[in-house]
């Protein structure tokens, strides 16, 4: 099998083979940095057993005063880290990521998509509200986008797609830092711009609306805390257009997007330059999945990896930003994923008005605003609508720590 790229960017690995590890310096080991290698349940031999109770992060805030009792590190054990699974569509992440998951006892969380948007808290889908809306206000979605991938709709879908990816990384961070638990993400922010980039390419987004997105990157991505591993599903065009067509998704089936020429940049993009550039952090595995694949031999392969290598090792890249020396920056991290989540999603809003799809007119937006919170369960913040069934609102004090976007 021919390799993604030349050795030493990425490890290749087919059904029956081992990743053979980078070299790297020696380095002895700190006081607070993660344990070396991930356990699968049968290297571990039993259930995981976690050192201390899970920190209730979505009913409690996590502040400073907290931090002084209750620490962060104590949790970190060595499952205790982001997996990111990628691949073309059609690929079988979904279905790999639910089982390594599983295997690998950490949380698994499925790829976003825009009913986290469109459907509000109760259950009601603002999708019915397009009728009374101007036309750059409706909704657009991802089988929008394969019926009519050049509307002018479709830059604002994607910048939105990033958002709602970059929006459920933080939630990653949140759980692993509040309770030691590792998790695997179908898909992640780092790898959203390959999407971004295979529409620009094909011409359904603008050379502005392009700007506009790496501006909001760029003003966003630097914030997190990368991923330990990626983990990279491959799948040649023709494979990715049989798994198309043997779903039979209508939307999929008929779309004008899925062409040779798209399916192909997006794995170009995936191949030349993601995995590239997160390779200087992250640990990467590819395996070929033309024909499916088993998540046995990955975890094998994973429980390979000697991550400690690069905990020590300053002048090392890979696994820097978890490289937390003192208790202090531990608990700094959990706070800030914590407790400042709306902060850190106010840095999408880059003032460019100079890309017309990406801007509303005043009056459009008025009409938006007057429908869009008038809709069922939208007049107030969720727990206070009382047209929609929630009791006890002279007695509540909190607003939730994780709303809906």
């Amino acid at each position: 099998m021919a390799a993604v790229f030349r050795v030493g960017i990425v490890r290749l690995c087919g059904r029956n083979a081992s990743p053979a590890l980078l070299n790297t310096q020696a380095a002895s080991p700190m006081a607070l940095t993660q344990k070396a290698s991930i356990m699968g349940k049968s290297m571990r031999g039993g259930p995981r057993v976690p050192k201390e109770s899970p920190y209730p992060y979505k009913d409690k805030r996590y502040t400073v005063l907290n931090s002084f009792f209750d620490k962060t590190s104590k949790r970190m054990d060595e499952n205790s880290k982001v997996i990111c699974v990628e691949g073309p569509i059609g690929a079988g992440k979904s279905k790999f990521a639910k089982e390594l998951a599983d295997e690998l006892e950490m949380c698994y969380f499925p790829e976003v998509n825009m009913d986290l948007i469109y459907i509000n808290s109760y259950g009601y889908d603002m999708r019915k509200l397009d009728p009374q809306l101007p036309e750059l206000c409706r909704s657009y979605d991802v089988s929008n986008f394969c019926r009519e991938p050049n509307h002018p709709l479709a830059a604002q879908f994607q910048i939105r797609m990033y958002m709602l990816r970059y929006s459920q990384y933080i939630d990653a961070l949140q759980h692993v830092l509040s309770t030691g638990q590792g998790v695997v993400l179908d898909r992640s922010c780092y790898s959203d711009f390959v999407f971004l980039e295979a529409m620009y390419k094909n011409g359904y987004i603008s050379r502005g609306a392009h700007s506009v997105y790496y501006e909001i990157r760029q003003n966003t991505i630097d914030e997190l805390l990368k991923p330990h591993l990626v983990i990279y599903l491959d799948c040649p065009v023709e494979a990715v257009k049989q798994r198309i067509k043997a779903r039979n998704i209508d939307y999929e089936v008929n779309s004008k997007v899925f062409t040779d020429t798209y399916l192909k940049d997006i794995e170009t993009f995936y191949k030349q330059h993601f995995l590239k550039d997160i390779s200087s952090h992250a640990e990467i595995l590819v395996y070929d999945w033309t024909a499916g694949g088993e998540t046995e031999v990955v975890v094998e392969d994973i429980e390979r990896i000697d991550f400690g290598q690069f905990e020590v090792d300053h002048h090392n890249k890979k696994m820097k930003d978890w490289r937390f020396p003192l208790e202090a920056e531990w608990c700094e991290a959990r706070i800030k994923y914590c407790n400042e989540k709306s902060t850190l999603m106010n840095y999408f809003n880059v003032p460019r008005y100079d890309v017309p799809e990406l801007v509303r007119d005043a009056d459009s937006s008025k009409v938006w605003r007057d429908v869009w919170f008038n809709a069922p369960g939208m007049k107030y913040r969720p727990g206070y609508n009382e047209d929609m069934g929630d009791t006890g609102l002279l007695t509540k004090t909190t607003i939730g720590l994780n709303r809906p976007l």
